[in-house]
């Protein structure tokens, strides 16, 4: 069996390759590979212009191969110009793209089908494509080293896309109870078509998911590894209706997922899976919000936050968290009725809303439930203090992933000969944005939080990018690659670290370092926890 460290490594390989191959897979058909190999050398506007394309989601897509190893991009950030070389894996990478045709019609005939369950017309085409994956899809595994090592990269793309979408389905819908984990079974036991669920079980035993005897299954040491990671998966996966428009997204009309009104349902990413991956995705970022609210409520009253305010508050669970450790776990919760906890939990959607007062309630929790903009602090401050007589300024502001996914706004004023230190592609409708005018936005943005953040600060666990020549270098090392398409094609703004830290720096705020926390611990980390305040 794998190590844990190499079963990990395959993970985050399945992840590059649910957002490569639609990807690398639109550009072949449309002809953009061929041509970056003819020329050798390209800038993004010369392709923009050749192919009738959308900058700013091909500057995202084109990021996502450099990222793979397959191109190198080149920014100058003092001419915002772009340029994407080819390297010495292109033309073997590029001439492989044409297997993840299978792959990507599935990806599109799936879409008028059921989320959640198995039919049998996308499972005939998925398991057509389990056969194909057998016999390598036809690739004659290389002697060579680094032959092989790209000619295995596709095929874990293509694993990715077989395993990734079929994991989060069986997660979902209950496949990885104790129950089946811990015993044998039948797949008439779990699903009423058990026909089709045997070839799946067949194709998860044939990569050592499972053992079967006759006509039982049983998970294997590699199987439980994965099972217990589903939610891994699922973040990456609910972007999957985002992914299969890729042809328009690069193409077409740039804004096919985005023409809905403001009570209708999201059509780019499938909201539920996405609140079921973070949710078990995100449990080792919380130990540390966990450790500084239990540090701040341990104070002497006069130094603690009257309460706390949760921005993006979703379903109530992170609220519903917090108030458990601060009741249990800190001098706060011994003296509750002298010295009650203010909870507020905002959100945008109004959805949420009313799922977090019922589960607030349920849970017997007080806390006042409003709607509310990340991009306008002051309007929040206003109906707090008019409606609830609560100052904004008395409270410890935490959120989670949201201030990468504000709203974009032009901004009002943009610093004179700003140059960005941020090697991401940003865009939005489409439209290419400019790394300056990311950071200017950004700045913005905490020049709004920043009066109301001074005293107790600003706690939050953010996601971040790293240079595409930093993730080629660590493949199966890091989520980089699914992070950055996924976002970068939903309109969102993950910058890098150090471009946080700087902005909220200009912004008056600063990183507190007893409290920062990077995930992994290295120069390749994607996710940080910082309470920022001023000083």
């Amino acid at each position: 069996m794998k190590t844990k460290s190499e079963l990990r490594g395959v993970l985050f390989r399945h992840l590059d390759g649910i957002t490569t191959v639609p990807v690398a897979y639109s550009l072949y058909k449309k002809g953009v590979l061929d041509y970056i190999l003819e020329k050798q050398k390209v800038t993004l506007d010369e392709l923009v212009v050749r192919f009738k394309a959308n900058d700013g989601y091909l500057n995202v897509a084109l990021r996502v191969l450099a990222s793979q190893g397959w191109l190198v991009q080149n920014s100058d950030n003092h001419t915002t110009e772009i340029t994407f070389s080819i390297n010495d894996k292109s033309k073997l990478a590029f001439s492989l793209v044409p297997k993840y045709e299978g792959v990507f019609e599935l990806l599109q005939f799936s879409e008028h089908f059921h989320p959640r369950k198995f039919e049998f017309e996308p499972f005939e085409m998925l398991n057509h494509l389990f056969q194909k994956y057998k016999a390598n899809f036809g690739i004659q595994l290389s002697d060579n080293e680094k032959t092989r090592s790209i000619q295995e990269q596709v095929l874990y793309h293509i694993e990715g896309n077989l395993v990734g979408p079929t994991i989060v389905m069986l997660g979902m819908t209950g496949m990885f109870h104790k129950y089946f984990m811990e015993t044998s079974f039948r797949p008439e036991e779990f699903h009423q078509k058990p026909e089709c669920f045997k070839e799946i079980l067949d194709f998860l035993t044939h990569l050592d998911w499972f053992t079967k005897k006759g006509d039982n299954y049983q998970f294997t040491e590699t199987g439980l590894f994965y099972a217990k990671r589903a939610a891994a998966y699922g973040v990456t996966v609910s972007y999957i209706p985002t992914l299969r428009k890729m042809d328009e997204l690069l193409f077409g009309n740039a804004s096919i997922l985005r023409n809905v009104g403001e009570h209708e349902t999201e059509l780019h990413v499938d909201r539920e899976m996405n609140v079921w991956g973070s949710g078990g995705a995100h449990a080792e970022y919380f130990k540390i919000v966990d450790e500084i609210i239990i540090e701040l409520f341990n104070r002497p009253i006069a130094e603690q936050p009257k309460g706390i305010l949760d921005m993006g508050c979703g379903n109530g669970a992170f609220l519903e968290h917090i108030f458990d450790v601060i009741e249990r776990q800190t001098q706060r919760g011994k003296m509750l009725d002298e010295h009650p906890l203010f909870l507020v939990g905002v959100d945008y959607n109004e959805a949420a809303l009313k799922v977090t007062r019922a589960n607030l309630i349920k849970a017997d929790i007080w806390a006042k439930v409003i709607w509310g903009d990340i991009g306008r602090p002051q309007l929040l401050a206003d109906t707090l203090n008019e409606d609830y007589n609560i100052d904004l300024k008395e409270l410890l502001n935490v959120r989670t992933f949201l201030d990468h996914n504000r709203i974009w706004t032009e901004p009002i004023a943009k610093t004179t000969n700003r140059i960005s230190t941020s090697t991401g592609a940003f865009a939005y409708r489409g439209k290419r944005i400019f790394n300056s005018e990311v950071e200017d936005n950004l700045l913005e943005h905490l020049l709004k939080w920043s009066p109301f953040v001074n005293k107790f600060g600003l706690l939050i666990i953010e996601l971040h990018t790293i240079s595409p020549e930093l993730t080629a270098n660590n493949i199966g090392k890091t989520a980089a690659t699914a992070y950055d398409a996924t976002h970068g094609f939903s309109d969102q703004y993950i910058v890098e670290i150090d471009v946080l830290h700087k902005i909220a720096a200009e912004a008056g705020l600063f990183s507190d370092d007893t409290v920062f926390t990077r995930f992994p611990n290295s120069d390749i980390a994607t996710v940080s926890v910082n309470l920022f305040k001023g000083k």
